[in-house]
């Protein structure tokens, strides 16, 4: 079974307060909503204290074009690309492991445009071997980094002795359209946030990960689903200025009804029950998300207090931060043989679910 060997995050330079962000919200949204102190409160209930943003609050109160906005993603998602996988590959603590070891780099946003695609971008930058394959997924938004996990445990699976970078990188803010007085975009711009995060998961006959000793995430199984019909409940709309959020505000009710009976096929397949899963691998898509998974899947409060921590001090970095969840565990306490279930939702609507073992 494919190992995760190692995760790491990197934040983008200006991290800003969520007071920052609602001031900043106040003034630009005013003038479309008699009420609007009262759709503030959604910047105070939602356990969110602080994110992590390319550019500083300032560059926010004028409109930008699509191509400065999309420049701007280009240059951020390259250089701190690299730099994440730069640590990633440096912390690893995986024997002997050199960029020229790595097989594959599978590169996951939905937040920018680029052609040639980002990692492309990095292999100038790093010392990559110039027949590393190249997998960038693009569209998956908030389930697209559980995603590249399971796309990565496939290939290792197809190719046991090889060594794959997840490289996850979302700059939601720059997608930010100063002239949309929604209420997606006021909902989006009290939650999404920047950030990058890359992963290195290892097959079972990969020679770097002989002498091991430390227990890490092995993934034994994957289930990906899609919703019939229900391309309107999360996503983008593509328009002359840019990428405009769509958000239902249905998303928490559509958990509770669709996620408990996938879950549960999930676990069945592989004789488990919910008790026996001791880490909660979720991403945090907001407040309500959580506890719509909690109220699903009938789980202790407890099991989303990882989760919760990441969505207080970083926000929703759309695929990005199931990540920065999941390097928590690792960092943590683990013991031989911990289940974990890793769980993101997105655009479809769809989930992506792994179970993990600690070995």
């Amino acid at each position: 079974m494919p190992k995760i060997a190692a995760v790491e995050t990197v934040n983008p330079p200006h991290r800003i307060s969520q007071n920052e962000t609602m001031e900043f919200a106040r003034n630009l949204f005013k003038g479309a909503f008699s009420d609007i102190e009262r759709l503030l409160k959604v910047f105070q209930n939602g356990e969110i204290s602080s994110r992590y943003f390319a550019m500083p609050i300032e560059w926010f109160k004028e409109k930008k074009s699509f191509q400065e906005k999309n420049d701007l993603y280009i240059d951020f998602a390259t250089n701190l690309g690299a730099d994440c996988i730069q640590k990633c590959m440096e912390n690893s603590k995986v024997h002997n492991l050199t960029y020229e070891d790595i097989d594959a780099i599978f590169f996951i946003s939905s937040s920018g445009l680029s052609t040639p695609s980002i990692e492309a971008r990095i292999m100038n930058i790093l010392p990559f071997s110039s027949h590393t394959k190249r997998i960038p997924i693009w569209g998956l938004g908030c389930a697209g980094g559980a995603s590249g996990f399971s796309r990565a445990n496939d290939y290792c699976k197809a190719y046991p002795k090889a060594n794959v970078l997840v490289l996850s990188v979302e700059l939601c803010s720059l997608t930010f359209q100063h002239e949309d007085l929604s209420k997606s975009n006021l909902v989006g711009t009290s939650l999404f946030a920047d950030g990058i995060a890359c992963a290195l998961i290892c097959g079972d006959e990969s020679k770097h990960l002989a002498d091991q000793s430390k227990a890490l995430p092995h993934i034994l199984d994957t289930m990906s689903t899609l919703k019939p019909h229900s391309e309107d409940v999360m996503g983008w709309e593509v328009k002359d200025t840019g990428l405009y959020v769509v958000f239902s505000r249905d998303i928490p009710n559509i958990i509770r009804t669709w996620l408990e009976p996938n879950v549960n096929e999930f676990l069945e397949r592989n004789e488990l029950k919910g008790e026996q899963i001791t880490h909660f691998v979720a991403h945090p898509g907001g407040k309500k998300v959580l506890q719509a998974y909690v109220d699903a899947l009938g789980l202790p409060i407890s099991k989303t207090d990882v989760s919760r921590e990441v969505l207080m001090t970083n926000g929703n970095m759309s695929s990005v931060t199931v990540f920065y969840v999941l390097k928590k565990f690792m960092d943590g306490k683990v013991t031989q043989g911990d289940l974990g279930v890793m769980a993101a939702l997105g655009p479809g609507f769809s989930s992506e679910l792994l179970l993990l073992e600690w070995r």
